[in-house]
């Protein structure tokens, strides 16, 4: 289901988007009228729209409509909240924006095994705004597969990780979890692993992790609102451990967290 806010949304009106595709959006598991991190996700909606489109954006009527798509759906599901203008005018992307809020829900995906992910140099437009131009990152992950593995992770002109085309990257190594600093979206299934981290009382830190640094990380996960933190099988052909007892507190830490309500 797609609903223009709140309405049926027909072609002409998603035009402007998927011709321009000017917009932002965020994802969001919703489980009983629940939301890991909602606020984490209402308040990236509200600093992106102010980046994108210079307006502030109504969030109990985001709430509003996220809560009437997910009531119409199977528990759980996956809602895509996106923000756009459908009057965009390419030639005066500085006019008053009116921005609107087309809210979609797909079923969550079955489990998947851990990836094999290929290493790509790619770098993303305004990394830290999840914004609707996906372009590039889908371009990057189709070559990957194309090349046998089954996803793509993302380095920087300095060799240094940043993340992949719709998710963080974390590692384990030497007892704690290590977070690559770069330019990246600060995703909101990172942050609350970040906090559940320090409840468990495993440390973490943010450090530049560049390629040569892959060798000697013992496991590596990635993490999305799909799916929390899901492990990853290799990098480039070299293998990593699964069995590492920090990845079973980290799925085990994130399924604890509660959801807040819509």
């Amino acid at each position: 289901m797609t609903e223009l806010n709140g309405r049926p949304v027909t072609p002409g009106e998603l035009a402007a988007l998927a011709l321009y595709n000017y917009g932002h959006f965020t994802t969001m598991r919703v489980e009983e009228m629940r939301v890991r991190g909602l606020s984490l996700h209402l308040d990236r909606l509200l600093a992106d729209c102010r980046i994108l489109h210079g307006v502030d954006l109504d969030l109990d009527r985001v709430r509003h409509l996220v809560r009437r798509a997910a009531a119409s759906a199977p528990s759980p599901v996956i809602v895509r909240v996106t923000v756009f203008d459908p009057e965009f005018d390419r030639a005066h992307p500085a006019a008053k924006a009116r921005p609107e809020i087309l809210v979609g829900t797909r079923p969550v995906p079955a489990g998947q095994a851990p990836p094999a992910l290929g290493v790509v140099e790619y770098e993303r437009d305004m990394p830290e705004v999840k914004h609707s131009g996906l372009f590039g990152p889908l371009l990057h992950r189709r070559f990957a597969q194309i090349n046998g593995y089954d996803d793509v992770l993302f380095v920087n002109r300095r060799a240094q990780v940043t993340e992949g085309p719709t998710w963080n990257i974390g590692f384990v190594r030497n007892g704690g979890v290590v977070w690559p600093e770069s330019d990246h979206l600060n995703g909101v299934t990172m942050r609350l692993l970040d906090d559940a981290l320090r409840r468990a009382g495993i440390p973490s830190r943010t450090t530049e992790v560049d390629t040569d640094d892959l060798a000697s990380m013992g496991s590596a996960f990635i993490t999305d609102a799909a799916f929390g933190p899901r492990p990853v099988r290799s990098i480039e052909g070299v293998e990593l451990s699964l069995d590492e007892p920090i990845l079973t507190t980290l799925r085990r830490e994130y399924a604890a967290i509660p959801g807040d309500p819509l």
